[in-house]
């Protein structure tokens, strides 16, 4: 089936988006490999990355449009916990404004599907940047050590 050319364009960019989050949160997760609980917080986050790019592809697919896989944004790489929290959080919050630009757009061109997917995408965006504020949150409240002490397997 024949797509909307924007719309098709505009997969691809959240595709584009969706694969440098992918590389980003794999490489935080292995930072933070010391820090069990936050590895696999992360790392599930990537996870759930490959999962959106799995869908948006398969989009762009059915709408006759070629994935472009080969391109990535600039990831940021944080160099300690706080900064790592940080970075992942503001990807989400762009991701967040991302997919309701295109929820909006879907809308517009009366693609209920694509609105549909990318609205199931958004609420799990939106569960990523909150985990990340409630990261800060708890970081600022209990400060970077103890933090850090609860991140450990085996810390209560």
């Amino acid at each position: 089936m024949k797509g909307n050319d924007k719309l098709i364009q505009v997969l691809n960019q959240l595709l584009a988006d969706e694969l440098t989050a992918i590389s980003q949160y794999m490489l935080h997760a292995e930072i933070c490999a010391s820090y069990e609980k936050l590895h696999e917080a992360i790392e599930k986050q990537a996870i759930d990355e490959m999962r959106h790019a799995e869908w948006l592809i398969a989009r762009i697919i059915f709408f006759e449009g070629k994935p472009i896989v080969s391109k990535l944004n600039p990831i940021r790489v944080g160099q300690a916990v706080p900064e790592i929290i940080e970075y992942d959080y503001q990807a989400e919050v762009a991701a967040v404004e991302a997919y309701n630009a295109a929820i909006s757009l879907a809308q517009e061109v009366a693609d209920h599907a694509s609105a549909d997917l990318l609205i199931k995408i958004l609420n799990d965006e939106e569960k990523h940047a909150d985990w990340g504020e409630i990261q800060q949150e708890q970081i600022e409240q209990m400060g970077l050590g103890n933090y850090l002490a609860t991140q450990i397997s085996g810390a209560e």
